[in-house]
C-alpha cells in the first residue's frame, strides 16, 4: 500500500502558485494507493495517469466520466474544485456550490468575506469596486501584450493604434459610468473593438461573436470556462460567496465567479483564441496553450491579489484608500 497524504501535505503548494488544470472525458477518477488517478479504457489496454493533487485547482470531468467517493475524499483533502461539464469543458452542469463542487471547510479565512460583504451592502461602493476591477482588467491586458513575444510574433500589441483607442475609450467611460449597466454598456463596446482588432491582424475574417458557433467562438468558450474555474478557486480560497457580484448577472447565484475571470479573459483567452483558430488548433492543443500562458503571466496570482485587495478596502482596520 502507499503512502497516504495528510490534507497538510496536500496543499503544500499555494492555490495561487497551482499550475494545473484538468479536463478528462471517457475516463474513471478513483483512488489507489493513496493516489488519485484517471483510468482510460481501450479495447487492447486500461491505461493510468496520476493526477498531482498538491499543484491542480480544477478538475472538469466531462462527457464519459466517472468518480469515485475515496477520490473526491483525496480531492476535498488538497483542496481541489471538481465540476462536471459537456463536451469540451462547455458547459458547466451543477455541482453542490453553484457550479462548482468545493471542498467543505470551516477554516478559511474570514476578514475577504466580512470585507467584501461590508462593501457589497454599500451600491456606491459596489460600483466603485466594479469600476477598480474593469480598470485592473485594462492594466493587465497591457501587461501581457506588452511582454508576450508569442504574441507579437501574432501581430498582436497594447500599443497598436486600435487597441490604445479602446483601452482610453474604455478607461474613460469606466470613470464617467453612473451605474453599473453604463460600465456593462462600456465593457460590450471594449470587448467587440478587441474582437475585430483580433480577427483583423490574425486574418481570421468576419466574426461575430455567437456562444453556439465554431472556429474562435468554440474557442473562446472553452478558454472562458478555464477562467471560470480559476475564479472559482479564488473566491472559494478566500471564502467569498458566488452570489455578491459587483457587475454581472444579478439573478444569477455564481455570477462573481465571471466579475474574477473578466480580469484576465480579455488578456489571455481573447488574443489566443484567434492566433489558435487561424493556426487550425484543435480544443487540446488550445487548453494547453492556454494553461502554459496563465502560469507564465501568474494570472491566479493576480486574480488573488486584487480580490484581497477590494474585499480590504473598506474594512475599517484596513489601510487602503477608498477608490
Amino acid at each position: 500500500m502507499g503512502k497516504s497524504f495528510t490534507p497538510t501535505e496536500l496543499k503544500a503548494i499555494l492555490h495561487s502558485h497551482r499550475a494545473n488544470i484538468y479536463y478528462l472525458e471517457k475516463c474513471r477518477v478513483m483512488q489507489k494507493d493513496g493516489r488519485v488517478l484517471y483510468l482510460s479504457e481501450t479495447s487492447k489496454e486500461n491505461m493510468f495517469w496520476n493526477i498531482p493533487l498538491a499543484n491542480t485547482t480544477v478538475i472538469m470531468l466531462g462527457t464519459g466520466t466517472s468518480i469515485t467517493q475515496a477520490a473526491m475524499r483525496m480531492l476535498a483533502s488538497a483542496g481541489v474544485l471538481v465540476g462536471f461539464c459537456g463536451t469540451g469543458a462547455t458547459p458547466l452542469f451543477a455541482g453542490c456550490e453553484i457550479e462548482w463542487m468545493t471542498p467543505q471547510s470551516e477554516y478559511r479565512p474570514t476578514k475577504y468575506v466580512q470585507g467584501w460583504l461590508s462593501m457589497w451592502f454599500d451600491e456606491s461602493r459596489r460600483l466603485a469596486v466594479a469600476k477598480g476591477m474593469q480598470q485592473s482588467r485594462c492594466d493587465f491586458l497591457q501587461r501581457v501584450w506588452d511582454k508576450d513575444r508569442e504574441l507579437q510574433d501574432a501581430g498582436i500589441y497594447s500599443d497598436d493604434a486600435e487597441v490604445e483607442a479602446a483601452l482610453d475609450t474604455f478607461r474613460k467611460k469606466i470613470q464617467k459610468a453612473s451605474n453599473v449597466t453604463e460600465l456593462l454598456t462600456a465593457e460590450a463596446h471594449f470587448t467587440k473593438a478587441l474582437y475585430k482588432y483580433a480577427a483583423t491582424v490574425t486574418e481570421y475574417g468576419e466574426f461575430v461573436r455567437d456562444a453556439d458557433g465554431d472556429g474562435a467562438n468554440e474557442l473562446l468558450n472553452h478558454g472562458n470556462y478555464l477562467a471560470y474555474g480559476l475564479g472559482a478557486v479564488t473566491l472559494w480560497v478566500l471564502g467569498i460567496p458566488h452570489g455578491f457580484a459587483v457587475m454581472h448577472g444579478k439573478t444569477r447565484r455564481g455570477a462573481l465567479v465571471f466579475d474574477v475571470a473578466d480580469l484576465v479573459k480579455d488578456a489571455l483567452i481573447l488574443p489566443w483564441a484567434f492566433v489558435c483558430a487561424s493556426k487550425g488548433f484543435n480544443q487540446q492543443a488550445f487548453r494547453n496553450n492556454c494553461l502554459e500562458k496563465f502560469v507564465q503571466h501568474k494570472a491566479l496570482d493576480f486574480m488573488f491579489k486584487e480580490i484581497e485587495r477590494y474585499s480590504l478596502l473598506y474594512r475599517p482596520d484596513s489601510d487602503g484608500d477608498a477608490l
